[in-house]
Order: C-alpha cells, then structure tokens, then sequence
C-alpha cells in the first residue's frame, strides 16, 4: 500500500478523540470480533484492524467514509475523504450500500440520544440483570448495550428488555425502537410476497421439517486436540508463528466447551498414535470431537518433524463408525493447516454474474454410513501452497477462529462459518498468490455451536 494511504489513516486517527473511537469500535462489531475491539485503544491500531479484515484498502474507503458519516465528523469526511453529508446521505439510500446494520445504527442512536441522567436510570433497572462491575459510574451507554448484547438481553430480533426500559422515562426514544420494529415487519411481508410458494415434496398430511440440528448438549462437548509441529529436525524447517494459531484454537474452543489439549512437535508416527488413541477414548457422554493438525506436508499427507509422512486419510479411518464407536452419529471435524503442494495457487478474473452459463462436471464424493458425520477443513486445495505468517499465525486458522467468534454468537452453522472462512482467505493476494481452502464434508445435519452466557453472578 502506498505512503499516501497510511498518512491518510494517520491524519484521520490524530483527529479522533477516544469517545469517536468507541463510537467506531461498536459500530463495526457485526465486522471485526469483539476480541480485537476490546484489546484495541487507538484508532491507528483500529484502522489496521479494518485493513486485516478487508474492510478498508487504498481505493475502496466506503466503510471508513460511512463510520465517520455515523459519528458526526463531517469534517474529516469533507477535509481527507473528499465527501460531504449530503453525499452520503443519497449514497446510504440506496438499498445494499449502508455496511453498519439498521440494528446497531439503532443501538448508537439510541446511546447518542440519552442524558447522563437518562444512562444511570438504565443502570439502575439493570442491575438485577448485568453485574455490577460493568455498572460502574464511568461505563458509557454503549458499553452497557455492549455487555446487554454478550449477555443476550437483547438482540437483533428481541429488544423487549430495552423497549420495557426506555418506556419508563424516555418514550420519545423508544418509539425509534418502535420504528425500526415496524420497518422489519414490513420487509418481512414484501419478502413473503416476493418469494414463490415451495412445492411440498413430502407425503400428503407429512409436514416439511427443518435441517436436524447435532446434539450439543455435554459439558464438555468433547475433545478439541491441537498436533502442532513447530520445530523440525532441519532446523530450516521451523514453523515460526503455528504457536500463535494454537493459542487461538485454545483461546475459541475452551470458550464453547472444548477439553482443549496441545501436542507438540510430534513425528509421523506418533502423529498417527495420537490420534488413534483419542479414537479409542470412550465419547459416550460427549457431543463431538475435533482435531487440528498444523505441520508442513503433501499433497494428502502430513510431515513428521522426522521428515516421514503420515497419510491423512489413516487418521481420518481411526473415526470410522466401526473404529470409534462412541462416536458413531456424532461429528469429527479435522482441521488440516498443512500444504498440499509446492507451487503457488494463481488467481482468475471473472465476472460477478455467468447467467447459469458455466458448468462444471464433478465426481461425486461417495458416501457409506461408516465414513458418516465427518468434516475435513483444509487450508488449501490440493497441489497448492497455503501460508503463514511469522508474528501473528497462519492465514486460514487465524481467520477460521476469527469468524468462530464472530458467527457462532449468531447461531450460525459450521458450514456456513467455513463458506465465510473460503470467502475471505480467497478473496486475498498472498505473497502475488492466492490460498482457496477446502471444505469436504459427510456431515448429515447442521453443527451449531452452543454459546456459554457470559458469567453474572455478581450483583
């Protein structure tokens, strides 16, 4: 990126004084993890955020333009990003283009509306709710919606709580609730009206029933084992940076109830031993088992830090229903950080829309009950390479626990987080190369994973 870019950000973040920077942070939590928003204090380290995750890049400012049309400094817009009121005015108007959501646009108004009286009141009302140290005098309106937000007191389609709240001294403000309640019932109505009637493919009497759902229902829900290679016999060969993705894996599945545990630096067979002794464990009063495995490799194989190989599909076998019964009718999930190949993957230029035009013709993967209820995420498409970086983790896992935490506290399915995970790693240009990762799956209904309440039991 050019130095022009980077003074730009850099005048814009000496002109934003802390409030702003709340402001900006909660109005891209539906963008960048709550995790990093919070261990973020200045708005240079907020605008690298935004960089990593895409949201921003030299030529494409609309997301930054937007956030600081939210807050009111028009004068930065106008001064640096050549763009005025009016102008975002007509842009936001038009349907697809606003990048904050109506909710969270909401929820700041509603926190840019209230007095300092008003902001105590809420307190008050929520203290049998929300514990007392995030009550404190100094918290701000946005940070209690923060925290009535990770305690599920109100989301995108529930804000009852904070309707009840609002009605008992400010009703002028609670009727932009009313508002906004009204303007998704209305959308919801022209959706109905616009989407054709399905034909019901099932017998007469027989209703149509929605996706089954895994059972994730165990505390713990079962074993997330890290296989993590980092120093090899040829001291070249040093994975510099795989620490910082076993850290994020630890850090996301002890948060949804994982028995985390790491091996390091283990040799091909003892790869394999591993994982077939976690295979013969008895999973009985356990939901699901996951395994990320992070060494160099080929194409189907994993390397040893002894320089042997492993095949991925021995491990794979050692979860067979026949081979791991207590799991049978429960999900394995493997996730593979390893390369497949020695050449870099090219990108292609294609257009947004083919009409249908293209085809393409594949061999099915061929499914037998035994190899049921199995998800392998590869960080690349055979053949090819897949990278990482020295200081802060590989790019496919550390987006992979990135997304988790994003999507997961809105119930989204493994499946669809992985397409989000695919989109993103592929939508980058690594070292003038791409990465595409890939999703196989035998799974037969939908992971969702189950978010803990955030404690409250202080009062």
């Amino acid at each position: 990126m050019s130095t022009d870019f980077h003074r730009l950000l850099f005048h814009i973040s000496e002109a934003l004084v802390t409030n702003e920077l709340t402001a900006l942070k909660f109005l891209s939590l539906e963008h960048i993890p709550m995790r990093k928003l919070e261990a973020i204090q200045n708005a240079q380290d907020f605008f690298q955020a935004l960089q990593e995750r895409g949201m921003i890049e030299e030529g494409n400012l609309s997301f930054l333009k937007e956030l600081l049309y939210r807050v009111s400094r028009i004068d930065l817009l106008s001064a640096h990003l050549r763009s005025s009121r009016e102008e975002m005015e007509r842009e936001l108007q038009i349907p697809g283009r606003a990048q904050v959501s109506a909710y969270r646009e909401l929820l700041y108004g509603i926190a840019e509306d209230l007095t300092q009286k008003d902001v105590q009141n809420v307190k008050f009302l929520l203290q049998e709710q929300i514990p007392k140290n995030k009550l404190q005098d100094n918290a701000s309106m946005l940070e209690i919606l923060h925290e009535m937000e990770r305690n599920e007191i109100i989301k995108k389609d529930d804000l009852a709580v904070l309707n009840n709240i609002l009605k008992e001294f400010r009703p002028d403000v609670k009727k932009k609730i009313d508002i906004y309640e009204g303007k998704k019932k209305e959308n919801k109505s022209k959706e109905k009206l616009h989407c054709p009637v399905p034909v019901s493919v099932h017998p007469a009497g027989q209703g149509a029933e929605l996706v089954e759902s895994y059972k994730m229902k165990n505390n713990p829900h079962g074993y997330c084992v890290i296989l993590n290679n980092y120093v090899f016999k040829n001291p070249y060969e040093a994975r510099e940076g795989t620490l910082k993705d076993g850290e994020a894996v630890k850090r996301v599945f002890k948060w949804l109830h994982f028995e985390t545990v790491e091996h390091m630096d283990l040799e091909a067979k003892q790869i394999y031993a591993k994982v077939k002794e976690y295979s013969q464990k008895d999973h009985s009063n356990m939901d699901c088992f996951v395994c990320f495995i992070f060494s160099h490799g080929e194409k189907d194989k994993i390397k040893g830090i002894d320089h042997e190989f492993v095949n991925i599909k021995d491990l794979l076998s050692c979860f067979s229903g026949s081979n791991c019964p207590s799991l049978a009718g429960k999900p394995k999930l493997f996730f593979i950080q390893a390369c497949q190949g020695s050449v870099g993957h090219p990108g292609v230029t294609v257009k947004e829309d083919f009409s249908g035009r293209l085809e393409v013709d594949a061999t099915p993967l061929t499914t037998i009950p035994d190899q049921a209820d199995m998800l392998v995420g590869m960080a690349t498409v055979e053949d090819y390479e897949c990278y990482r970086c020295t200081e802060m983790g590989s790019v496919y896992i550390q987006c992979l626990c990135d997304k988790m935490e994003l999507l997961c506290p809105l119930r989204k399915d493994l499946i669809t987080i992985l397409t989000e995970v695919n989109k993103e790693v592929g939508g980058r240009v690594l070292n003038g190369w791409k990465q595409m990762p890939k999703i196989t799956s035998t799974l037969r209904k939908q992971l969702i994973f189950q978010i803990p309440r955030c404690p409250s039991t202080e009062k």
